[in-house]
């Protein structure tokens, strides 16, 4: 795993390495740089795959015509390597895969992405047409920032290396910031920056000549549903899933297993387990307070599958003094609270191994959250002569603190029913409505953005707008929250601790393979999962794979209006949004007192704005 950064036109040696600089926390173990003739490529190195120094990046074809940097791993380089060895005599000068990347290229050109199963950001620069192909992996697991300055392309893994250059500006993007305050997150291809785009998954960029020649797709996920019968589909889940795991077991550093005592990380545990040659090691973290901590579950799984287990306790004291150094990292505003206990997950993991494997995709892949039940029952819901009260009565409910509480559940499932019905899923994972927007955002910010929230989501729905319903909420969920809350998570958190993450669940072929189901294969009735469930419940122990899912979070909500008042406090201030200039802070004032006062529980809309002032703070003014 590592971290890429270039540009194609002004800017010097010391620019280049300015932004390698920023982004060191990605690859420590070497930094290499080329710089000639306004083309400049960066590479910060974390040794994975052949440890040795003739691997380094920025690395050269025999003739020098060619050169790449890339982050991250192909898990079927070696088969890609045993192919072109069929028909080439070339000679190998390294193991890695990045030496087989820039084969691939040379003799199949833009098509070689077709073939790669990893997770991957690719730069590749051909000397001789002088042409620059930008590249990112099917699901987006690492990411890849450009902007395009006049005739100049600048290009990074991560957004705070774009600003070290001089041609860009930092400023403020307000419909990202719109997006934001709705999602938690910016949804690609924007970012909270103008004019710095993100590329998107499953997508290759060809700049040539000062411009961009080609902004494409190389790959779709397949939606026609099989008639695979439900045993045969099982046993195909199985294989895929071995297989899945062993490819992301190769490495030459030592790796290990994220778990946290649910079905999805146990899963990857048990075929780890089973497929290791070493005992592997598992890690998890729990908390103080047992309504977040499932530190017993992931003891249970790891007992039952016989791992080298490790645990780490976390007590708020602990987790506060690193909220500022976590958020400031992120490159945007990000209100995922989750990202804490991960940063935590990782920094502890790194004490003893350099890769990691998680669970994380599942969810999104075969209807793992509340919300995919919640939305069985939207039409019924939406007819309901008492639909009205129903919605004046949400707020009688006392708030309670306790993690995923069944007044939390009641009350995000009321939000959000006088929208579009394709939104709602939105709604109710994220944080702020559009009447809540238009009371939070000063009137010359909001008439300038107002009603553009929805296109972010439209634009997926649009993509599959001939598959059913289900289908195109399973597409959207994996194309925003999975792409750009639970990925941007997972990357940021474990980078800035140098430990690479692999997700067998993002393999492409099981994308693929879960998405060709029926419905009843992974929603059946109210059961989710109900496939994974049904193949594991012979391999983990049974209240392992029929819990309940639990998140994995901290307690916000009581923070707030404790430790974490101070803070709150200060990043809301009337006097600093008053000179800040974007938020109306009578209406901010209303959400504290009322959160203070237990009156509701306001946890998601202040932790989205302090989320964002820490990030400006940060990146803009202070």
């Amino acid at each position: 795993m590592c971290g890429i950064a270039g540009f194609i036109g002004k800017g010097s040696e010391e620019t280049l390495r300015e932004m390698i600089n920023c982004i060191v926390h990605r690859g420590p173990d070497y930094q290499g740089y080329y710089y000639s003739d306004n083309i400049a490529l960066g590479h910060a190195r974390l040794s994975i795959i052949d440890l040795s120094p003739e691997a380094h990046q920025p690395f050269f074809n025999n003739n020098r015509s060619l050169a790449i940097i890339f982050n991250g791993e192909i898990y079927n380089f070696l088969e890609l390597k045993k192919d072109l060895e069929k028909t080439d005599n070339y000679i190998y000068r390294t193991r890695s895969d990045t030496e087989v990347i820039l084969n691939l290229f040379e003799k199949y050109g833009e098509n070689f992405l077709g073939k790669l199963n990893g997770m991957f950001a690719i730069a590749i620069y051909d000397f001789q047409k002088q042409r620059l192909l930008l590249a990112r992996d099917r699901m987006g697991k690492k990411p890849l920032y450009y902007s395009v300055v006049n005739n100049n392309i600048i290009f990074c893994s991560e957004l705070k290396a774009l600003l070290k250059h001089p041609l860009i500006n930092a400023d403020l993007n307000l419909e990202s910031l719109y997006h934001y305050l709705t999602f938690e997150y910016v949804p690609s291809p924007d970012s909270i920056i103008n004019n710095i785009k993100k590329i998107e998954p499953a997508s290759f960029l060809i700049w040539e000549n000062g411009k961009i020649q080609k902004n494409e797709k190389y790959w779709k996920t397949n939606f026609k549903t099989s008639e695979i019968g439900f045993e045969e589909a099982k046993e195909s889940l199985n294989i895929l899933l071995e297989d899945a795991v062993k490819s992301r077991l190769v490495s030459d550093v030592p790796l290990g297993i994220f778990l946290s005592g649910g079905l999805d990380s146990s899963t990857i545990a048990y075929y780890a387990a089973r497929n290791s040659t070493k005992k592997i090691k598992t890690f998890s973290i729990g908390f103080e307070d047992k309504s977040y901590d499932e530190s017993e579950y992931a003891q249970k799984v790891a007992a039952f599958l016989g791992t080298d287990h490790y645990t780490q306790i976390l007590t708020p004291k602990h987790t506060l003094e690193l909220i500022p150094e976590i958020l400031k990292n992120t490159d945007e505003p990000f209100a995922d609270p989750s990202i804490i206990p991960f940063y935590l997950l990782s920094k502890f993991t790194r004490q003893k191994v350099t890769v990691a494997l998680g669970g994380d995709g599942s969810d999104e892949l075969i209807a793992g959250y509340p919300t995919f039940i919640s939305h069985r029952f939207i039409n019924i819901f939406r007819y309901m002569p008492l639909k009205n009260a129903l919605l004046s009565l949400m707020n009688l409910f006392p708030p309670s603190d306790i993690n995923i509480s069944t007044d939390f559940k009641i009350k995000q499932f009321l939000r959000g029913f006088s929208e579009n019905k394709n939104s709602i899923h939105t709604l109710w994972l994220g944080a702020f409505l559009p009447k809540e927007k238009k009371k939070l955002l000063q009137p010359e910010i909001y008439d300038k953005i107002v009603n553009k929230n929805i296109e972010a989501i439209e634009r997926y729905n649009l993509d599959v707008e001939s598959e059913s319903f289900y289908n195109r909420t399973t597409y959207t969920y994996y194309n925003t929250y999975l792409l750009d809350d639970i990925l941007v998570k997972v990357d940021r958190a474990s980078m800035m601790n140098s430990l690479e993450c692999r997700s067998p669940f993002l393999d492409y072929r099981l994308v693929d393979f879960f998405n060709s189901l029926p419905r009843s294969y992974k929603l059946n009735g109210l059961k989710t999962k109900f496939i994974l469930k049904d193949l594991m419940k012979d391999k983990l122990p049974e209240e392992i794979v029929f819990r309940s899912k639990k998140g994995f979070g901290i307690p916000v909500s009581s923070w707030l209006r404790n430790e974490l008042k101070d803070l709150c406090c200060d990043l809301l201030s009337p006097e600093y949004m008053k000179n800040q200039g974007i938020f109306q802070p009578d209406f901010v004032e209303k959400l504290k007192m009322e959160h203070f006062s237990k009156k509701r529980n306001n946890r998601k809309l202040l932790w989205t704005l302090m989320m964002f002032q820490i990030w400006y703070k940060t990146y803009l003014k202070q």
